[in-house]
């Protein structure tokens, strides 16, 4: 590692706080088990004053959906479920699922299984009133939060439910949907557990790896390193601080909510998270503690779209990777128009922090930001260049 080549990252960031683009930044790369580059930029509170340090509380969002997906495989291993079983054995409100097809309900041809739901296949949306399906999503997820603001709180169980009562905006397998299909796996881990999923993620991943500070909420006693989330606001031409949450999350994150949601729901620091990320690196071990099996993890970081599925896969920032169990796997370096290796896996959040690991240089890159709908996808191809120029 070329630590010089490295140290261009610091410039990069240092730039985007200063054009006020992002309030602070920590950037972390792990390199054959080291750290090789842990630093922290601006503030992870400008108005509390509240500078970032190596601690910083960040919410995840859908790099909670990578957490979701090891659960998910921590189950199959001991035989708590299997790929294959549809999500009504688990959920009634799977039971007799209905397509949206020019405005009129059909029948589904085959019933959702939990494969289609790891790989976003199900048919499942969104909250989205763009198109229909997702009108009846949104529309369910607006009564979801008309009854918590009335005190009356939804379970995860009784969420997913809700979710599987919605049509379905395709055939289950006939394309790619970004979705709520990871909330949907965290309610099936909870009635084959016989816990609440928070409880089940401690018990299965966060407690034997030392993840003390990720959770589904920031308790009181920690929210002195809770980081901002900030917003931009044209009228004023300035980043603020965001005072919306949306896809089920409640409290801002600062009380135990009664959605945990499996796709976006965690809260969690670098430090944690890259025990995580070491885990999936070294075939489901850290620091000899065994999360998962080598065979699990090799399932969880390879394509399993069809090349008909791979064609509603276009988002601009996955270019060149595939998909399954919850992330995006490299499948064509050059098609990415940035530097990488066939086989690198990850995912990232709404926020704009981002996760890639890559097995083929046991190279891992943790990006944290909190910044409403991220700051681009060119803000990570920057740091991932560099990163990768330095090898």
């Amino acid at each position: 590692m070329d630590y010089r080549i490295l140290d261009q990252a610091d410039g990069v960031i240092r730039s985007k706080i200063e054009k006020d683009e992002i309030k602070g930044a920590s950037l972390c790369v792990i390199h054959r088990g080291d750290t090789v580059y842990f630093r922290q930029f601006g503030m992870a509170d400008a108005e509390r004053q509240i500078p970032m340090t190596e601690d910083s509380i960040f919410r995840c969002y859908s790099m909670t959906k990578p957490v979701t997906s090891a659960a998910v495989m921590a189950a199959v291993e001991k035989g708590m479920i299997s790929l294959s079983d549809t999500v009504d054995m688990y959920l009634p409100g799977f039971k007799d699922q209905k397509v949206l097809v020019d405005g009129k309900l059909v029948p589904v041809e085959q019933k959702v299984t939990l494969q289609h739901l790891m790989n976003m296949t199900a048919g499942v949306t969104y909250p989205d009133a763009s198109f229909p399906a997702g009108t009846y999503m949104q529309n369910m997820i607006d009564r979801y939060y008309a009854d918590l603001e009335a005190g009356r709180p939804t379970s995860t169980y009784d969420l997913a439910n809700l979710i599987g009562q919605q049509p379905l905006e395709f055939q289950p397998g006939e394309r790619w949907r970004y979705s709520f299909c990871a909330d949907v796996l965290g309610a099936v881990l909870e009635v084959v557990s016989g816990k609440s999923y928070g409880q089940y993620l401690q018990e299965t991943i966060f407690g034997p790896l030392k993840m003390a500070d990720t959770d589904f909420y920031v308790p009181e006693e920690k929210q002195d390193r809770f980081m901002e989330n900030y917003e931009y606001k044209p009228e004023s031409g300035k980043l603020e601080p965001c005072t919306w949450q949306h896809l089920g999350l409640s409290y801002m994150h600062k009380q135990k909510p009664a959605f945990e949601s499996g796709g976006a729901g965690l809260v969690s620091t670098v430090k944690d998270y890259s025990k995580f990320v070491q885990m999936m690196m070294h075939g489901g071990t850290y620091q000899g503690v065994r999360i998962l099996g080598r065979k699990s993890v090799e399932h969880m970081t390879g394509n399993q779209l069809t090349p008909k599925q791979l064609e509603t896969y276009d988002w601009e920032a996955l270019r060149g990777y595939g998909y399954g169990d919850l992330m995006r796997q490299m499948m064509d370096v050059q098609a990415s128009y940035g530097l990488g290796s066939v086989g690198e896996f990850g995912w990232d959040g709404w926020l704009g922090s981002y996760v890639a690991m890559d097995p083929a240089e046991d190279l891992a890159i943790i990006y944290v930001i909190q910044k409403c709908g991220g700051n681009g996808y060119r803000d990570v191809q920057q740091l991932r260049n560099i990163i990768y120029s330095a090898l």
